[in-house]
């Protein structure tokens, strides 16, 4: 959504049709971009300084005409830290440059600035949870998100059953202490690693093989791959070679 709204902008200055019924958008002199994740070994930055060279640049130059767009500024550090250099760029943003910025973030105590900041509105992307799962419907409405949805992505990225029962165990204890500091050592107590005695079927069937683990087809080729190595065309046939194996592996273990 960000880098879609940039390249409208540069389309619009080409004079090129964007895609909408109208828009009114005026001259645009600079667009910055801070998005993305990586780190500069030739330089010996981490992947947390390359995004505070490039937010130094963005706030250093913008002008009432740019426009900027930012995404999850501050992750890269302790949570305080980044949440205190997110506010304070966004602050600096409205008050001093005063340009159109989109600014992506998943600190939800940002929202709490358009209480006190006359020309920042807070939007989302519409999620709906259906049968316990989430669907994302590609859609920006007004509102701040009401949550995240973090476990719910990792289920969908494929983190084992029981990494993600212990993620929602440890949210729901956190959840629990959000309004006052974070005992992790309490939570840790509370929570002993890896107790997973509990059933897995809230988050799938897992395999069940008499006599100890058997030896998977599936895993075996994984072991032997070499991803650096692999073509396009080698990556897709090995996927459905994955597929294939996990089909028979499901078919010796009824």
């Amino acid at each position: 959504f960000l880098r879609q709204n940039a390249h409208i902008i540069i389309l619009a200055q080409a004079g090129l049709f964007v895609p909408a019924d109208s828009a009114v958008i005026g001259i645009v002199d600079r667009l910055f971009s801070r998005v993305g994740a990586s780190d500069d070994l030739a330089k010996g930055r981490s992947t947390f300084m390359v995004e505070m060279v490039e937010t130094a640049a963005i706030l250093n130059r913008a002008t009432p005409r740019s426009f900027v767009i930012l995404d999850e500024i501050g992750r890269g550090t302790a949570t305080y830290d980044g949440l205190a250099i997110a506010w304070a760029t966004l602050e600096h943003l409205h008050d001093v440059n005063q340009c159109r910025t989109l600014f992506a973030t998943h600190y939800h105590e940002l929202t709490h600035l358009q209480d006190v900041k006359p020309r920042l509105l807070c939007h989302s992307m519409q999620v709906r949870e259906w049968q316990g799962d989430i669907v994302f419907l590609h859609r920006v409405i007004a509102g701040a998100a009401d949550r995240s949805y973090g476990v719910h992505v990792a289920r969908l990225a494929g983190l084992p059953n029981k990494v993600l029962g212990r993620a929602e165990q440890i949210l729901a204890e956190l959840e629990a202490g959000k309004h006052g500091a974070v005992d992790v050592g309490l939570v840790a107590d509370n929570l002993p690693l890896f107790d997973y005695t509990s059933d897995d079927s809230d988050h799938g069937k897992k395999d069940k093989r008499a006599g100890g683990a058997i030896p998977s087809a599936v895993v075996d080729a994984i072991d032997a791959m070499l991803p650096d190595t692999l073509t396009p065309r080698e990556a897709m046939d090995l996927l459905y070679e994955l597929k294939s194996l996990r089909a028979s592996d499901k078919g010796d273990n009824k």
